[in-house]
C-alpha cells in the first residue's frame, strides 16, 4: 500500500512539472501576437475560452508596450513620403526618398499534368572538362622592380606629369616599339613613370639597349626603319575598327613626346622658324585670342600659343604640353582627309592644312614686339604684352596656311555665297564624323575662315562615295581644335568641359552660349563619348548667324528657305544626315557630272 501510495505521489509531481511546462509554452505562445504583427485565428469547429485569453507576461521586466509599434524609434529615420526629402537630417546620413522594394518574382507553377524536370548540368560539367583538358602556357614572371625602364645601366623612377587622354601610348610607339601594336588605356599608361633618352630622333639612340627589367628583344633594321616612318603615314593606316593586342608599352615624358611629334631635339628660336617662310622684316600680326597671338608669314599663319609656364597669359592658366600634344596629334589627324587616291574612303580640304609644327623657347624677337605693337596701335589688344614672358618660356607654333578672313568680319556678297559656306561646312564635318567621329565643339564664326578664288567647285569623299560641291568662288576653312573630340582608331581625343563651367554660363540668348549650352545637354557632362548632334547644333548656329548677324542681298524667299532648313536641321542627328537635306540638293553633283 505505501509503493503505491509512493508511485501516485512521483506521478503527481512529473505531472506538475509537466504541466508547468505546458503552461509555459501556453503563455509564451500567447504573448508573440503582441510582439508580431497579428494575423486571423485559425478556424476550428470549436473554440474553447482558453484558446481567445490573452495571458499577462509573468513579470515586467520582459513585457514590451502594445504602443511600441506606433512609437518613434529614432529621429534619423526617413520621413520621405510620395518623393518628398525627409526633414530629419542626421550626420553622415544620407536622406533620399525611399523607393518601393520590388517583390521577387517566384518561379512560375508547373502545368498541370507535368512533374518538374531536375536541372542538368552537362553543359556545365562539358565546358569545365574542357577547360581543364586545356593546357596552359607558362605565365612570364611579374617584373621585380614594376614601374621603370632601364636603358643601359640606368634606371629612371621620375614622376611623370598628368595626361588628360589616351593618346601617348601610340605615339611613343612609333619609336620605342616597332611592332606597331595598338595602345591600351590611359590608366595603364600612367602606371610607370618615363625612360631618359639621350636624343629625341633616332640618330644616336642605340635601340638594342632599350629593354625592360624582365626581358630584352632584338631589332633588326627592317624593324628599325618602319618604325621612322612619318607620323601622318602612320596616322592614315589607322582604322576604327582595330583591336588591341600588343603589351603595355612606357610613356616618356609629355615635353619630349611634343619635340619628338614636331621632329626636333631641342626647341628653336623664333627668328630661325620665321625666316622659313619669309623676310623677318615683313612679319605682320594679324589677330589674338586668349591662346596666344597669330602672325602673317608669308603665305602662311604662325599661331603661337605659350605653355608649361607657371603665370598666368591674358588672364588664363596656361596650358601644359600635353594640351598641346593631342591639339598637335588632332591637326596632324585632320591633315590626312586632304589626300584623295583611288583607295580613300573618306576626303576633304576644308580643314585648315597645318603646314608645320614647332616648339620654340625665350624671348619675343624685336621684329615680332615690332609687329604686335603695331597691331595693338592700330585695333587695341586686349592681350598682354608679350615682352613680359621670361627667357625659359616655353611655345608651340603652328604653321597654318592663309585661310583668309573669319566670318565675323568677311563680307558676304549673295546668297549663293551664303549657301556655299553652309553646304561646304556640313559637308566637311560629314566627311570628319565618318573617318574620326570628329565633333568640332566650338564652330562660332571667328573659327571659319573664308576667302575668294577662281575655282566653281571643290570636290570631296564620303563614305565612298565621291561628289563636287559648287562653291561659287568661295574657299571655306575651318580652324581651331581646342575643344574638339576625335577618334583616331587608337585614342580618344577630346577636352573635358565639364572642369570649365564658366563656359556653360554665357549670356541668356547669345547664339554662342546657348549653344555651349545646348552641347552640355547633348553629352550630359560626358564630353570622352561620340555625340555627331553636336556638329548639327553648330551648324543651326551658323544659319542663325546668316540670318540675324550677317547681311547680303537676299530675298525674303531666301530668308524662307533658311528658316525651312533650320527647322529640318533640328531634327537631324549629325552632318552625314545633314549633308543631304533639300537645301543643299543642287549643290552637290555626282563625280560623273563634275561642274565646269
Amino acid at each position: 500500500m505505501d509503493r503505491k501510495a509512493r508511485v501516485a505521489g512521483e506521478v503527481g509531481i512529473w505531472s506538475e512539472i509537466i504541466g508547468a511546462s505546458e503552461s509555459e509554452e501556453q503563455r509564451s505562445t500567447r504573448i508573440q501576437p503582441i510582439y508580431r504583427r497579428r494575423r486571423p485565428p485559425p478556424r476550428h469547429t470549436h473554440t474553447t475560452p482558453s484558446d481567445s485569453e490573452e495571458v499577462e507576461p509573468p513579470n515586467n521586466r520582459n513585457r514590451l508596450s502594445l504602443a511600441a509599434a506606433n512609437k518613434r524609434v529614432s529621429w534619423n529615420r526617413s520621413l520621405s513620403t510620395r518623393g518628398r526629402i525627409s526633414i530629419a537630417v542626421g550626420p553622415c546620413v544620407k536622406n533620399q526618398p525611399q523607393q518601393k522594394q520590388a517583390r521577387r518574382r517566384g518561379r512560375p507553377p508547373v502545368p498541370k499534368g507535368k512533374v518538374a524536370e531536375a536541372p542538368s548540368f552537362e553543359k556545365e560539367r562539358e565546358y569545365f572538362q574542357e577547360v581543364d583538358a586545356f593546357e596552359l602556357l607558362e605565365e612570364s614572371p611579374s617584373p621585380k622592380n614594376f614601374g621603370t625602364w632601364a636603358t643601359g645601366n640606368q634606371t629612371l623612377t621620375d614622376h611623370i606629369p598628368h595626361v588628360s587622354s589616351r593618346l601617348e601610348k601610340w605615339l611613343f610607339s612609333k619609336k620605342l616599339n616597332f611592332s606597331f601594336g595598338p595602345s591600351s588605356t590611359l590608366s595603364k599608361i600612367l602606371e610607370t613613370p618615363a625612360a631618359q633618352m639621350d636624343s629625341i630622333s633616332s640618330d644616336g639612340l642605340d635601340f638594342s639597349s632599350l629593354r625592360t627589367p624582365e626581358k630584352s628583344n632584338s631589332i633588326s633594321s627592317s624593324d628599325v626603319d618602319e618604325g621612322c616612318e612619318d607620323v601622318n603615314a602612320a596616322i592614315r593606316k589607322l582604322s576604327l575598327a582595330s583591336t588591341s593586342t600588343s603589351s603595355d608599352l612606357e610613356p616618356i615624358d609629355p615635353f619630349s613626346a611634343l619635340l619628338e611629334i614636331c621632329k626636333q631635339p631641342a626647341p628653336s628660336k623664333f627668328l630661325d622658324l620665321f625666316s622659313k617662310y619669309c623676310d623677318p622684316e615683313s612679319i605682320a600680326k594679324v589677330g589674338e585670342g586668349t591662346y596666344g597671338e597669330a602672325f602673317r608669314a608669308g603665305n602662311t599663319v604662325c599661331k603661337i600659343v605659350p605653355f608649361d609656364g607657371d603665370f598666368p597669359v591674358n588672364g588664363e592658366v596656361q596650358k601644359k604640353s600635353e594640351e598641346l600634344l593631342e591639339e598637335a596629334v588632332l591637326s596632324q589627324t585632320l591633315n590626312s582627309l586632304r589626300e584623295f587616291g583611288n583607295d580613300i574612303f573618306n576626303a576633304c580640304t576644308t580643314f585648315i592644312e597645318t603646314i608645320d609644327l614647332k616648339v620654340c623657347q625665350g624671348t619675343y624677337d624685336a621684329t615680332l614686339i615690332r609687329a604686335w605693337e603695331k597691331w595693338d596701335e592700330k585695333n587695341g589688344s586686349e592681350n598682354d604684352h608679350p615682352k613680359e614672358f621670361p627667357e625659359k618660356q616655353s611655345y608651340v607654333v603652328f604653321v597654318l596656311q592663309h585661310g583668309g578672313k573669319d566670318l565675323e568680319s568677311f563680307v558676304l556678297e549673295n546668297f549663293d555665297e551664303a549657301r556655299s559656306l553652309l553646304v561646304q561646312v556640313t559637308a566637311a564635318l560629314a566627311v570628319a564624323e565618318a573617318a574620326y567621329e570628329f565633333e568640332h565643339r566650338d564652330l562660332h564664326w571667328g573659327n571659319i575662315l573664308l576667302s575668294r578664288n577662281d575655282s566653281v567647285s571643290t570636290k570631296f569623299i564620303l563614305e565612298g562615295k565621291q561628289m563636287f560641291i559648287r562653291t561659287f568662288g568661295l574657299s571655306i576653312s575651318i580652324i581651331d581644335f581646342t575643344l574638339s573630340r576625335i577618334n583616331t582608331g587608337e585614342n580618344i581625343l577630346f577636352l573635358d568641359l565639364s572642369v570649365d563651367p564658366y563656359l556653360f554660363k554665357g549670356p541668356k540668348g547669345d547664339k554662342q552660349s546657348e549653344t555651349y549650352r545646348k552641347m552640355k545637354e547633348v553629352t550630359e557632362d560626358y564630353w570622352e563619348g561620340s555625340f555627331p548632334r553636336t556638329n548639327v547644333l553648330w551648324l543651326l548656329y551658323l544659319v542663325d548667324i546668316l540670318l540675324l548677324k550677317k547681311t547680303f542681298v537676299r530675298s525674303s524667299k531666301n530668308e524662307r528657305d533658311l528658316r525651312s532648313l533650320k527647322k529640318r536641321l533640328d531634327k537631324y542627328h549629325s552632318a552625314k544626315e545633314a549633308i543631304f537635306d533639300p537645301f543643299f540638293g543642287d549643290l552637290l553633283v555626282d563625280h560623273t557630272t563634275p561642274c565646269e
